[in-house]
């Protein structure tokens, strides 16, 4: 790429697959260069569309390398193509970014769906300093101490040493002392690595108070809720949550756990009972292909939505979709978008267990919502933040629902289709209380000086979490319950984001309960709020698709007894049609 290409027309991603930093620099430097006249805003929006265009390539270029290195983590040339972007491209292009950002809101320039996007870039201008950006950079060495020694933790099993996460399959078996052996290998690693891992949280809690402080607040928490762009609730807020998760949700999953220990004839709930089918019935296999999830999976959409079958379509005539676990590729699964070409791509394991058709439906709802954004003119509208794409994914879950029978064309023949229902449900019961949990442990963290001590720290995690965890016994299994929070991810890499589950739910709920009164307008109403993107404020992007942020016992008081209704019903087909 020579020097004269970066700013004689609009960049693709292909532009900067191989480029260096250096190589770069100059389109941002001719953006900065051209002289912008307030009131001038037809020059304005050239100006944004040309910004757009390179953030939209340059983010596709990285986006890309990061799915290549995904699928193939043994490929060198794949990491350090990843690694130049995410370590060498991507923060110089985010400084590149605010100094942008500055001198469109020099202009003064307004534009109504453009109102969300120019009051985060004065937020990040307001809290950026720059004294901040070394520590930033610890942190980030930090977190890479965490990966590191985490990401390499093994089990010894019949002889084999494995990965931690092969464990899974283990914890499902009807033979209790295999789940309890399971359990307890799942926990070694960290409980060994305890006082490694304290201190590395030490640090990452000093670090990030001193940027709160060096950027005006007092503590870390206050400057996160900024950082993130928490417009619309607050910490107050939370804690009224976490109070009303405590009266609604925590009853509603201290039911299904009594209802669960006395199918499965226990004296007493232990940690390793929670997750096997409590009649002791082998796992569900609802595909045996990969082929067999896509083909079902565009059926189910097409039901729910002639279009949206059609952007799952497309998504499979483009190869937009890299579905199956194999060795080399790295775990999880996510939906990247790809700016440019305007398409988003789905990235997970699947492993031919009912998780993996959840797993698809969820991240299907989030390429939709890119598709449906897509149309919005400028790159930086489209993403409406985590609560609300959230709400996209888990929407699609229950939307969904309805058509994954075999009949309709779907996964699941009779009971199966009813046992299903159920373990997404009581899973969503659970979600809620271990959401008020992680966040009120880490709300504690960052507010009370008590949190830089680690001691404190384990015993504060049991104190919150008896108050969410109702039933289990977790009596001779101490270490391992204090070992749960160090295995947390989020905790150590990604500060506060977990509250943005439980709003999302929430809202993912509301929407379900509309559909069972009118499947169709739920569908379009959801529609709406996805073409929106991130150019509305978040409670305007809820009441468009037929919900409200709940923060309330009695909103969640609601949901939550319509999920108890619905997991009756549904246990009550199981047994009619087995």
């Amino acid at each position: 790429m020579t020097e004269a290409s970066t700013t004689t027309r609009r960049p693709a991603p292909d532009d900067f697959r191989d480029a260096t930093w250096e190589q770069i620099l100059p389109r941002y430097e001719d953006l900065a260069a051209r002289s912008l006249t307030p009131g001038d805003d037809a020059a304005i929006e050239s100006w944004l569309a040309d910004w757009s265009a390179l953030e939209s390539a340059l983010g596709e270029a990285a986006t890309l390398a990061r799915i290549a290195y995904g699928a193939d983590t043994g490929n060198t040339e794949k990491e350090a193509a990843n690694r130049r972007f995410s370590s060498e491209i991507g923060p110089r292009a985010d400084e590149q970014g605010v100094r942008l950002a500055n001198k469109l809101l020099d202009t003064g320039y307004a534009r109504d769906d453009l109102a969300t996007t120019l009051r985060r870039f004065r937020t990040d201008r307001d809290i950026f300093r720059e004294v901040n950006v070394p520590l930033q950079e610890q942190l980030q060495d930090t977190n890479a101490q965490y990966q590191k020694l985490t990401g390499g933790m093994t089990a010894e099993w019949d002889g084999q040493e494995i990965p931690l996460p092969r464990l899974a399959p283990y914890l499902q078996s009807p033979d209790r002392a295999v789940r309890e052996r399971a359990f307890r290998l799942g926990f070694a690693p960290y409980i060994a690595e305890h006082d490694v891992l304290a201190e590395l949280f030490d640090q990452q809690l000093a670090l990030r108070q001193q940027v709160a402080r060096n950027a005006g607040f007092a503590n870390y928490r206050d400057y996160v809720f900024e950082a993130k762009h928490r417009y619309d609730y607050t910490p107050a807020d939370c804690a009224a949550f976490h109070d009303a998760v405590a009266e609604t949700f925590v009853p509603a999953l201290r039911n299904r756990r009594e209802e669960r220990r006395r199918q499965m004839g226990l004296d007493t709930l232990k940690p390793w009972d929670t997750e096997p089918d409590p009649l002791g019935r082998p796992a569900l296999t609802p595909y045996q292909t990969i082929d067999d999830l896509t083909g079902g999976a565009s059926k189910v959409f097409a039901r729910v939505d002639p279009t949206l079958g059609g952007y799952f379509g497309t998504m499979r005539d483009e190869s937009l979709l890299d579905l199956e676990s194999r060795r080399g590729k790295r775990p999880g699964g996510f939906c990247a978008t790809l700016s440019y070409r305007q398409r988003p791509f789905i990235f997970m394991n699947a492993a031919g267990v009912a998780r993996d058709v959840r797993t698809l439906l969820h991240e299907s709802g989030h390429a939709f919502h890119s598709f449906e954004a897509s149309a919005l003119p400028f790159v930086f509208q489209r993403h409406p933040g985590s609560e609300m794409a959230e709400v996209a994914s888990m929407s699609m879950e229950l939307l969904a629902a309805p058509y994954l029978p075999a009949s309709d064309g779907g996964f699941y023949d009779g009971a199966d289709y009813a046992r299903a229902r159920v373990e997404h449900l009581e899973g969503i019961v659970a979600l809620l209380p271990w959401v008020a949990t992680v966040d009120a442990f880490q709300q504690w963290l960052y507010t009370d000086p008590a949190g830089a001590d680690r001691d404190a720290r384990d015993a504060k995690w049991i104190e919150i979490w008896s108050r969410f965890d109702p039933v289990v016994d977790w009596t001779g299994a101490e270490a391992e319950r204090v070992a749960r929070w160090y295995k947390q991810l989020h905790i150590f890499l990604y500060p506060f984001y977990y509250i943005e589950y439980g709003i999302a739910q929430l809202g993912a709920l509301q929407v379900w309960r509309n559909s069972l009164q009118d499947q169709a307008r739920a569908v379009a109403d959801y529609r709406a709020a996805l073409a929106l993107g991130g150019s509305r404020p978040l409670p305007e992007l809820f009441r468009v698709a037929g919900a409200r942020l709940i923060f309330d016992q009695q909103g969640m008081a609601e949901l939550a007894a319509l999920i108890e209704d619905q997991i009756v019903a549904f246990a009550a087909g199981e047994r009619t049609s087995g």
